[in-house]
């Protein structure tokens, strides 16, 4: 049965060419993971604010080895694309930014950021989710990027809220951390926001 609409991305929109590297305001630069950032990846999963958020920790740097050579492909295979937040000048790592669960033919992904805990209350997830959401619509082609948090990161609230994207809800207990059930706000931008 044929679509009565076209994709909005193609296949090969991401895979067919290197994965960019983009400047942000105030001497950031997101940029490819490379395989040296391993230890300093692993460091910022050592601190317990990671632990609140994420579901997932790092036991070791060759287990960080791992999830930088899978986030390589899943750029090449366009399923997310997931960017280190460096300091244009320093090179230090502030943080990671990224596209989850990319559906190009709707034209939809993901937003998710974390920051090193030396960057944070300084901007760094603010000033990287607006050039990566820059990025989506004007340079790729997106739609329509989400932005979904635990309700009780508030921090993460305010990001979403600082960079454009409207509360659109709550998903009740829609994620599980090791405290138990989380509910979280879904946030959102369409391109012309």
């Amino acid at each position: 049965m044929p679509f009565l609409i076209g994709p909005v991305l193609t296949a090969g929109t991401l895979a067919g060419r290197p994965q960019p590297t983009l400047r942000a305001d105030g001497g950031l630069v997101l940029r490819p993971w490379r395989a040296g950032d391993a230890p300093d990846v692993y460091e910022v999963f050592q601190d317990p604010v990671m632990h609140q958020w994420h579901a997932r920790a790092a036991d070791s740097v060759a287990e960080v080895a791992g999830w930088i050579r899978a986030w390589h492909q899943a750029w090449e295979g366009e399923r997310e694309a997931h960017w280190a937040v460096a300091g244009a000048d320093s090179g230090a790592l502030l943080g990671r930014v990224a596209l989850r669960e990319l559906r190009l033919d709707d034209g939809t992904a993901e937003v998710a950021y974390w920051t090193a805990p030396a960057a944070r209350g300084r901007g760094v997830a603010v000033r990287a989710t607006v050039a990566l959401t820059h990025w989506a619509f004007d340079e790729a082609g997106f739609h329509r990027l989400e932005l979904l948090h635990a309700v009780r990161n508030e921090a993460s609230c305010r990001v979403a809220t600082r960079t454009g994207f409207a509360l659109e809800g709550t998903k009740r207990s829609a994620v599980l951390q090791p405290d138990g059930w989380h509910d979280l706000h879904l946030h959102a931008r369409v391109r012309g926001d």
